[in-house]
Parts: structure tokens; C-alpha cells; sequence
């Protein structure tokens, strides 16, 4: 089992910064890759970043150039540097983790609001 972590949410105002994290715990050798989701009210969760252990990341068309995903060393810790943010960022972001046999372990969330 893999156990998830999120921190760092909050209210923002537009063009402001937030930067998330994740740790990870438990049978963390398996995951790969980690990453970000988020759910909009009435909308359907999506993919915003993952990032393998190669290094290699992945964004959504919505969030490239204001967003960046990172990982430590060990990767089992991953951030969501969040920039120029938009009231369409307003969601409840989920760390994921990939962790093989076709399952993905979610985190419980946390709310990022963007509003004056």
C-alpha cells in the first residue's frame, strides 16, 4: 500500500503563487510515475503534471509555463510549483501515484481557491 500526503493549499489571489507537496509512504519503491490532478466543482478530475523517475514530465495544455512539478531524491516527495494563477485553477488538487498492475493511489486532497 501506498499512502499520500498533500499540503500547501489555500486561498490565492490571480496572478499569485502556491506551491504544493506530497509525501509518499509505504511501498514507495513501487511508484512511478507521481503527479497532480484536480477537480473542478462539476467537472470531471484531470490530469494537471506528472513526472517519472526519468525525470520526464508531463503537463496539461492549461497549466504549461505557469506550473512545475518536481521530485526529491528519493522520490517519494513531489511539489507543485504554482504560478500566474487563474481563477480556473480554483480546484481540489490530488497527488497520484502510479504503482504498477494498472492502479493509482490518490491522496485526500487539498483545496486551492483563486480569488480577489
Amino acid at each position: 500500500q501506498v499512502q499520500l500526503v498533500e499540503s500547501g493549499g489555500g486561498l490565492v489571489q490571480p496572478g499569485g503563487s502556491l506551491r504544493l507537496s506530497c509525501a509518499a509512504s509505504g511501498r514507495v519503491f513501487v511508484i512511478n510515475p507521481m503527479g497532480w490532478f484536480r477537480q473542478a466543482p462539476g467537472k470531471q478530475r484531470e490530469l494537471v503534471a506528472t513526472i517519472n523517475k526519468g525525470g520526464t514530465t508531463n503537463y496539461a495544455d492549461s497549466v504549461k509555463g505557469r506550473f512545475t512539478i518536481s521530485v526529491d531524491s528519493t522520490f517519494t516527495t513531489t511539489y507543485l510549483q504554482m504560478n500566474s494563477l487563474r481563477p480556473e485553477d480554483t480546484a481540489v488538487y490530488y497527488c497520484y501515484a502510479y504503482v504498477g498492475g494498472g492502479q493509482s493511489n490518490y491522496g485526500q486532497g487539498t483545496q486551492v481557491t483563486v480569488s480577489s
